[in-house]
């Protein structure tokens, strides 16, 4: 990343930042992925219950290593031996002290927005583990709702159903099939491996400090 380059994404992490405090979201800013994984390892503790929402995010930035480090207990659903254990496992996340993931875009008015097909992770976001913590990529910030949902539309989306083996028309095409009739929000294919079934937009929180989101002056995920 250039110099000037450099600043602009400095500038636009720090308001984003801002804005997510005032929403009563914790916000950290990580200068690159080796930062964001001690400022992750700085929020948990030695033992603690955690568990994740699948992630390209956490594995490119090393906290996925973190988790698997061995000082706390991962409730891992990449080990399950079967969907009955997975299924375990998500309802499990809700108790865990500490529940990891990305986001699919964070606005710069302090907003996370998230779209979910199995909905295991909105729901963990929403409500049960203790603390969650989001990492993001600067490559993830949008200046508001309407950016962010033209991004999973065109840029989450697409590679997650692709990287996933759904047969869905994103991963054939590379956008949304409502992008071209400028369809809403929840607009889409009615199709069986459909990853966008449930949107969640993260605003102010009651419960002080609960979320945490460590922005990475690095492009991660999709």
């Amino acid at each position: 990343m250039n110099e000037i380059m450099e600043r602009t994404v400095t500038r636009k992490l720090a308001r984003t930042a801002e804005n997510l405090r005032k929403n009563n979201i914790e916000a950290y800013i990580a200068e690159d992925c080796a930062d964001a994984v001690a400022v992750v390892e700085s929020l948990m503790k030695e033992g603690d219950t955690i568990s994740c929402g699948g992630s390209v995010s956490l594995a490119e930035s090393g906290v996925l290593d973190l988790m698997k480090s061995g000082k706390y207990n991962f409730l891992d659903r990449s080990a399950a031996p079967d969907r009955d254990a997975v299924e375990a496992i998500y309802r499990a996340a809700f108790s865990a002290d500490v529940f990891l993931t990305s986001a699919n875009a964070v606005t710069e008015n302090g907003e996370i927005y998230n779209v979910d097909g199995n909905s295991n992770r909105v729901a963990a976001i929403c409500y049960g583990p203790k603390s969650v913590i989001f990492v993001v990529g600067c490559n993830k910030i949008v200046r508001n709702i309407d950016e962010a949902i033209q991004r999973v539309k065109c840029y989450a989306a697409p590679p997650n159903a692709d990287r996933l083996g759904c047969d869905t028309p994103c991963a054939k095409t590379g956008e949304c099939v409502s992008v071209r009739v400028k369809g809403d929000m929840p607009s889409g294919c009615y199709n069986e491996g459909r990853i966008c079934c449930n949107y969640v937009v993260s605003a102010w929180q009651r419960k002080k400090g609960r979320m945490k989101v460590v922005l990475v002056k690095e492009e991660l995920g999709f």
